[in-house]
Order: structure tokens, then C-alpha cells, then sequence
């Protein structure tokens, strides 16, 4: 590569990536393409927010970078490498693989113009977009995401970001405990958590004579790993014309935070 970009993997975080890469298939022709040259034009879509097809023409041509991103989300390369990262970063601050605790909070994201599949309106937020649920441990870093239409109800979002956490099994063996605030409270939805889960549900309400800024136990963990998205510009705004597509660029955020703390 010709320039070096902001977004650019250093060496030693590509050494942490390369063993999580998944090896060129056996048969046909041998691969050619350098991944971190890869690796470093899909960060450059994801923080920079451009199209795949405005790529620098130092990177390698977009039809590959994207073939790439495309292929390793459909055969679930993504999850498997944002797994293991989790599970490094937990040790690597002293603490176990398994968290006991997860927050869950929603974000309401502006779709662009053009993108039609699964959007909706969100009557509390006034936005017309998509909705983002997030699972994320005591450390802000991300378990399971599930985007959906924006009208979808708080405790049905929660619902199914909850049967993609519970079947991580043994990577959430210790979770006892969820961590939500009054958009997910009701009787049906705890009790939902509790026989389907096995997980308790606390909830975190604002003081009613609070005004303005508030810290709220546990649930200025999640709010904060929505700030850390918001650096990604493409993450500013829903561009993707699939919600799968949105699910794997946060993957792939966290990703990069976690590679940037390893190495």
C-alpha cells in the first residue's frame, strides 16, 4: 500500500488477527491478495463511512475486499473471530471467559436513502430506520447484536438478542444475571427470561426527579459501547441494504477495538 490510513491495522494487531483467519481452500488457484491489505480497506469503509466501491485505489479492487467481508459473514468467520477476541480481552483484564452479567439497551438508527428491507418507525424516538439490540458484558464489549426494523417492540428485540446469547452455551456458561431498563420491564418478558433462559432480569429505572444527565448503575456500560460505535462513521447511519450486513460492521467494530487492546 501506497498511503498509510488512520483505520490501518498495525502489524502486531494484524499478528493478532492472522491466527484467527480461516486458510485459503484447498483447490483452484492459490490465493494472491494480501489480507491485511484486506482487512484494512473493509476498517476503511467501516470508520470512514464511504462505498465499497469509492475504495482508494491503493487497496486491493472492491469486488475482492467485499467478496471477503461477504463470504466470512455468511459462513459465520466474523462471529468466530469476535468470539475469541471477547474471550482473550476478558482474560487479558483478569477476568473469566464466561461473564456473569449482561446489560441489553436498544439504539434507533436513521436508514439511508434506497434501503427498504426491514425498516420501520419508531414512535418514541420519531426516527424511521432500523433498531439495534445490543448484548454486552460489564466491560462494555459486545455478546450477541440484533438488528431489526425500528418498530419493533423493546421487549421482542430483547427476546430474540437473547436466544442468539443463549446459544453461545458454553461461552456464557456463568450468565446469571441481565441487566435492562424500563423499556424491557413487564411480568411476560422476565418471566420469559427466567423459563427460557435461566437468567434473572434487574431493572434499572431513571429517578423520577431526575433532569437531564444521569448515571445509571449498569446501564452506562451499554450506552457507552453505543458511543464507541458512533466512531465508525459508517455505524452513524444504517446504509446496509440487509440487517445481517448491519450485524456483522458492529462485529467487525468491536473487532477492532478488541485487536487494538491485545496488541
Amino acid at each position: 500500500m501506497s498511503k498509510a490510513y488512520p483505520s490501518n491495522l498495525t502489524r502486531a494487531q494484524y499478528e493478532v488477527l492472522s491466527e484467527l483467519i480461516p486458510a485459503a481452500k484447498p483447490g483452484g488457484r492459490p490465493r494472491s491478495v494480501d489480507l491485511w491489505e484486506v482487512l484494512n480497506a473493509m476498517l476503511y469503509v467501516l470508520v470512514e463511512g464511504c462505498r465499497w466501491r469509492s475504495l482508494p485505489g491503493d487497496f486491493p479492487a472492491w469486488q475482492t475486499v467485499y467478496t471477503y467481508f461477504r463470504n466470512w459473514r455468511l459462513d459465520g468467520t466474523w462471529i468466530s473471530i469476535h468470539d475469541q477476541l471477547h474471550q482473550w480481552v476478558r482474560i487479558d483484564a483478569q477476568r473469566y471467559p464466561s461473564p456473569s452479567e449482561a446489560i441489553i439497551d436498544s439504539q434507533s438508527i436513521k436508514s439511508a436513502a434506497g434501503v427498504h428491507q426491514q425498516v420501520g418507525f419508531d414512535g418514541g424516538k420519531l426516527i424511521t430506520g432500523r433498531k439495534r439490540f445490543l448484548t454486552v458484558d460489564t466491560l462494555g464489549l459486545v455478546l450477541r447484536v440484533f438488528v431489526s426494523a425500528a418498530n419493533l417492540g423493546e421487549r421482542e428485540g430483547g427476546k430474540r438478542v437473547l436466544k442468539r446469547v443463549k446459544r453461545m452455551k458454553k461461552k456464557v456458561s456463568r450468565l446469571i444475571t441481565i441487566w435492562v431498563d424500563g423499556g424491557f420491564d413487564g411480568a411476560p418478558f422476565l418471566m420469559w427470561v427466567m423459563d427460557v433462559c435461566r437468567w434473572i432480569v434487574q431493572v434499572v429505572l431513571r429517578p423520577e426527579q431526575t433532569k437531564g444527565f444521569s448515571l445509571l448503575k449498569k446501564r452506562w456500560v451499554v450506552e457507552r459501547t453505543f458511543g464507541w460505535l458512533m466512531g465508525c462513521r459508517r455505524l452513524v447511519r444504517d446504509y446496509e441494504l440487509l440487517p445481517e450486513t448491519s450485524e456483522t460492521l458492529i462485529y467487525l467494530a468491536m473487532i477492532r477495538i478488541m485487536v487494538r487492546r491485545l496488541a
